[in-house]
C-alpha cells in the first residue's frame, strides 16, 4: 500500500469519526450546549399526556425543538423545552398534546391565535390545562363501554343483522365502486387544469344560486302549491286522462270527416281575409259610421222600441265587369294554392257600382264629389276629424238623446236629425 493511499484512508476515518461525533452530539443536544445555541423554556401540564423526553415540539405543526427533560410535581408535570434559535412563541399561546399517528408518538404543539407578542424568553414558563391534553385511552374505553352497554341488546342484534343483510353479496359492486373511484381520481389528476376550472365555475354557480335564493324559495313554494293543487285534483286528472284517448279519437274522426270540405273552407276564409285587408279603409269607415247611425233608430221608434233596418240591393243595373277577370279565368274552389291578389276594380265608372279602395270614403279627393274623407271619430265631441260633407262643412254626429218622449212623432227625427247639423 502506497503512502498516498494510507493518507487518504486516514483522512476518511478521521472525517467519519468527526461526523459521527457531531451528529450524535447534535441529536443529544451537546453541540447546542457547547456552542450556546438555542433557548430553553418550561411548560407545565396536569399530566404527561403520553409525552416523553425527546418528544417533538412544534409551532403550528412546524418542528421547533424537543422535550429535553420531564419532572413530576405536585400539580402535574414540568417540561423543559429546548427550542431552536429565533423561535418566538407568544406568552399566551395555548398548547396541545397531539398524536403523530394512530399508534401514539405524541408531540407538543403551540397554536397561538396570532403572532403578536410579548414572547416567552429563555427560562420563561407557559402553563397548560386539561384542555391541552388528549382524551385518555382508558377514559375513552370506559365511555365507549358505557355507550355500548346503554344500547338495547335486541335492537343492537337487529341492527347488526340488517347491516349484514345490506352488505351481503355486495363485494363485487363495492370493489367496482372503489375501482371506479380510483379511476375517477386518476382522471381528475390527469386533468388538473380542467378540474380547477370546473371548481371555479362551480363556485360561480353556487354564488349565483345564493344570490337568487329568494327566487328559488319562491319557485319552491309555488311548485309546492302546484303539486298540492294537482294532488287535490287527482280525481279530476284521472278523469281527464281516462277521457283523453276517446276525445282524441273523436277529434281525429271529425277531422277526417271534414277533410274534403275543411280545406275549401279555410281557403275561402283566406280569400275573404285578403279581400278585407285590401279594403281596410272602407271597413274602418263602416265600423265608425254604422254603429252611430243604427243607435239613433232605437230611440226614435214608438211601440216595441226597436228600429228596423233593411239593406236593399237594386238589381236593375247589371254588375260592372270591366276591370275584373273573365269567368273563364276564375279559379275553382278546389284550387288551394297561393297566388297573387288580382287588383280587381270597376273601370267602367257610373252608373255601375263603383267598388274598390279607390272609391272608399277616405281616399283623398275633391269634397265636391260627395266623397268623405275617412278619419277617426271622437265620441266625446261627436266630430269626425277631417271629414266634410258635399258642401264642405265638417261632419259631426250628435246624440239626439231619448226620443221616445216625442211620442208618435219620434220617427220624424230620423229624417230631420241627420240634416239638423
Amino acid at each position: 500500500m502506497s503512502r498516498g493511499v494510507r493518507i487518504r484512508i486516514g483522512a476518511f476515518l478521521v472525517l467519519s469519526a468527526v461526523g459521527i461525533v457531531y451528529i450524535a452530539g447534535t441529536y443529544l443536544g451537546l453541540v447546542d450546549r457547547v456552542l450556546g445555541r438555542g433557548i430553553t423554556i418550561q411548560a407545565t401540564l396536569p399530566s404527561s399526556g403520553g409525552l416523553f423526553e425527546g418528544s417533538e415540539v412544534t409551532y403550528r405543526g412546524v418542528k421547533v425543538g424537543k422535550v429535553a427533560k420531564m419532572q413530576a410535581t405536585d400539580k402535574g408535570v414540568t417540561l423543559d423545552l429546548a427550542l431552536e434559535d429565533g423561535t418566538d412563541i407568544p406568552a399566551d399561546s395555548p398548547m396541545f398534546v397531539h398524536n403523530l399517528s394512530a399508534v401514539g408518538e405524541q408531540y407538543l404543539d403551540f397554536e397561538p391565535p396570532d403572532e403578536k407578542g410579548p414572547y416567552v424568553e429563555a427560562g420563561g414558563t407557559i402553563d397548560g390545562d386539561v384542555e391541552s391534553l388528549p382524551v385518555d385511552e382508558a377514559d375513552l374505553l370506559v365511555e365507549l363501554d358505557q355507550f355500548v352497554s346503554s344500547v338495547d341488546k335486541g335492537n343492537l342484534e337487529t341492527v347488526v343483522r340488517e347491516l349484514g343483510t345490506m352488505f351481503d353479496d355486495t363485494g363485487v359492486p363495492l370493489q367496482r365502486l372503489l375501482d371506479n373511484g380510483s379511476k375517477f381520481v386518476r382522471e381528475a389528476s390527469a386533468h388538473t387544469d380542467e378540474t380547477i376550472a370546473l371548481l371555479d365555475q362551480g363556485k360561480k354557480v353556487l354564488t349565483t344560486q345564493q344570490g337568487e335564493k329568494e327566487n328559488i324559495r319562491s319557485l319552491s313554494s309555488d311548485l309546492r302549491s302546484l303539486t298540492d293543487a294537482l294532488a287535490a285534483s287527482d280525481g279530476d286528472l284521472e278523469k281527464v286522462l281516462d277521457g283523453t284517448p276517446g276525445t282524441a279519437r273523436e277529434l281525429d274522426a271529425l277531422l277526417k270527416d271534414l277533410e274534403p270540405t275543411l280545406p275549401v273552407l279555410l281557403g275561402s276564409a283566406v280569400s275573404v281575409n285578403q279581400v278585407v285587408v285590401s279594403h281596410l279603409d272602407g271597413v274602418e269607415q263602416l265600423l265608425v259610421t254604422y254603429p252611430r247611425t243604427i243607435s239613433s233608430g232605437f230611440t226614435g221608434t214608438p211601440g216595441d222600441g226597436y228600429g228596423h233596418v233593411n239593406l236593399q240591393l237594386a238589381y236593375s243595373q247589371p254588375p260592372c265587369t270591366d276591370g275584373y277577370k273573365p269567368r273563364s279565368e276564375w279559379r275553382p274552389p278546389s284550387n288551394l294554392s297561393d297566388s297573387e291578389i288580382y287588383p280587381a276594380h270597376c273601370k267602367a265608372g257610373p252608373p255601375f257600382a263603383m267598388r274598390g279602395s279607390n272609391y272608399s270614403p277616405g281616399t283623398p279627393g275633391n269634397p265636391s264629389t260627395g266623397r268623405l274623407y275617412r278619419s277617426s271619430y271622437d265620441p266625446t265631441t261627436g266630430m269626425v276629424g277631417g271629414a266634410v260633407d258635399r258642401r264642405g262643412n265638417p261632419v259631426r254626429f250628435v246624440d239626439p238623446g231619448n226620443l221616445s218622449i216625442l211620442g208618435d212623432d219620434a220617427w220624424k227625427w230620423l229624417l230631420v236629425g241627420p240634416v239638423s247639423e
